[in-house]
């Protein structure tokens, strides 16, 4: 299944969650599913369909493909860490999401945008593999030449979220250093990561 490139916040709405990873609009307008009986729906979700759910926030939020997915729960499961928590971590140190947590875009597809078209820098290098997760010490920062892009400058002066705190943010060089590994409570929204487990100890 490939990256969702649809609407953001019909989406959204069809969680029940805002994610702001995936877009800065809020589901505060209409806090209910999308379709002509969204409003009125009260099924009760099967366990597979919560599992699905969980699943799902995570892919969109973070815009990762089946594949991509997959491929990060098995690393999780080889890690010494208990799975969920290994896999919040490993998505939280994607450098698209450590570029929007740090404030340089306002959202993950935005940051994977700039990270493409080689305007970000980890320790003093281009790189620009959306997917390559940081370490301890990695120092994020746009390129000099790049730091008066709009979509740079405007979500720096209004970030979209608060910085997290294994994140440390040097304003007057717009750098970002990685102080620690991020922890699962570092997601911004709510997830029980114990049922993506579970929907995957099933199909792997």
């Amino acid at each position: 299944m490939s990256r969702y490139t649809g609407p953001r916040v019909k989406k959204m709405r069809a969680l029940g969650v805002n994610l702001p990873g995936l877009s800065r609009k809020t589901l505060d307008r209409r806090p209910y599913p999308p379709g002509q009986h969204g409003q009125n729906r009260r099924r009760k979700k099967s366990d597979y369909g919560r599992q699905l759910t969980e699943k799902q926030k995570l892919r969109l939020n973070y815009g990762l493909g089946e594949r991509q997915f997959r491929r990060l729960v098995a690393d999780a499961r080889s890690a010494k860490l208990a799975t969920g928590r290994k896999l919040l971590e490993l998505l939280e140190r994607r450098l698209d999401n450590v570029v929007f947590r740090a404030g340089f875009a306002p959202t993950i597809p935005a940051a994977r945008q700039l990270i493409n078209h080689g305007h970000i820098l980890v320790n003093g290098r281009r790189v620009d593999i959306a997917s390559y997760r940081v370490r301890i010490g990695d120092v994020i920062a746009p390129r000099e030449k790049s730091r008066s892009l709009q979509v740079i400058t405007s979500s720096l002066e209004e970030l979209s979220l608060l910085r997290p705190d294994w994140l440390e943010y040097n304003a007057g060089n717009q750098t970002a250093i990685v102080r620690s590994l991020p922890e699962a409570e570092s997601v911004p929204f709510e997830i029980e990561v114990q049922l993506v487990v579970e929907y995957y100890s099933k199909r792997m």
